[in-house]
């Protein structure tokens, strides 16, 4: 009998330090872009709102550290291994670290990319969908204008695959619901300063127009500002893309406009954060996790309004 209690007793002793061993903060090392402003700033906000409330409920560990080019984030990933991370979470915006990410991952370090690829055995990836964004942004103009008008597109070419799925989903979404819209395509850039430049052309080209897909909230800022000094209350509806707090601010003090944004949001840093954390701890996780767009309007845009986020 005593035999049996002492083997109880140590497999009860046992459990409780395997659970505390697991209830150990994970250390991640946490790499963004220094940049201050724009869509890339609103990434660096975010992961650090995330890592401090992680930390203060003890869940991580963390270093978090920001860099301005590929060289730079490449020495961090050997300077967060060396720490003894166990997880990499990493915002690339450039390319050429993928030498110093599958050493991370040949080491048994966790590496969760964000938006971008990195070609490397074993890396996971979290990342919006480009495409459904240009599917969401047809189906509110159509919802706004109807199934007859014209339509001013605005791709912006130099962005790549971004703007390709995004015409992609909206183009082909568009002649499956609404063919007889027309669409008028006019490149422009991820910049308020060319959305206004840019549509202030358009708007001069353009007795008429119904709505205009615009892919990105910056973008969007500027064109409203076009249509606002010209005048315009033809145009029904404008998209965006992204997930802009002054962009927010403006669909909610001007819900006439018609404004939306197709929600690619830089909040979706704390999804790989939160994979990152998954897998250390032995649970199943897919290699990629895609997260479908949503219409942020008038409707619903209190949701995502913070106001500390003076960034993005």
């Amino acid at each position: 009998m005593k035999k049996y209690l002492a083997i109880v007793l140590a497999l009860v002793l046992a459990l409780g330090m395997f659970s505390v061993a697991q209830a150990e903060p994970v250390k991640v090392g946490v790499l963004v872009p220094a940049v201050t402003h724009g869509w890339v700033g609103g990434i660096t906000y975010n992961a650090q709102q995330y890592c401090e409330e992680l930390a203060a409920a003890g869940t991580i560990e963390y270093k978090l550290l920001t860099s301005s080019n590929a060289e730079e984030m490449t020495a961090q990933i050997d300077e967060v291994t060396l720490w003894g991370a166990q997880a990499i979470v990493i915002a690339p915006q450039w390319t050429g670290m993928e030498v110093a990410a599958q050493a991370a991952i040949d080491a048994g370090i966790t590496v969760v990319a964000f938006d971008m690829d990195i070609p490397a055995d074993g890396i996971y990836k979290v990342t919006g969908d480009n495409e459904s964004m240009g599917v969401a942004g047809a189906k509110y103009i159509v919802e706004k204008i109807g199934t007859e008008g014209i339509v001013v597109a605005l791709p912006v070419p130099p962005s790549g695959s971004v703007s390709e799925l995004r015409m992609k989903g909206f183009t082909e979404t568009m002649a499956e619901i609404a063919p007889n819209v027309q669409i008028l395509e006019y490149a422009t850039a991820f910049t308020r300063e060319d959305g206004l430049k840019d549509m202030a052309d358009i708007l001069t080209a353009n007795a008429k127009i119904d709505a205009v897909f615009s892919l990105d909230d910056e973008t969007s800022i500027g064109a409203l500002q076009a249509i606002a000094d010209a005048g315009r209350t033809d145009i029904k509806a404008i998209t965006g893309g992204g997930g802009c707090q002054e962009y927010f601010g403006i669909i909610k003090a001007n819900p006439e406009s018609g404004a939306c944004s197709a929600l690619y949001s830089p909040l979706m840093i704390k999804d790989c954060m939160d994979v990152a954390i998954a897998v250390v701890g032995g649970e199943t996780v897919d290699a990629v996790k895609v997260i479908p767009s949503q219409i942020v309007s008038a409707e619903n845009v209190d949701e995502y309004i913070d106001p500390a986020n003076t960034v993005y």
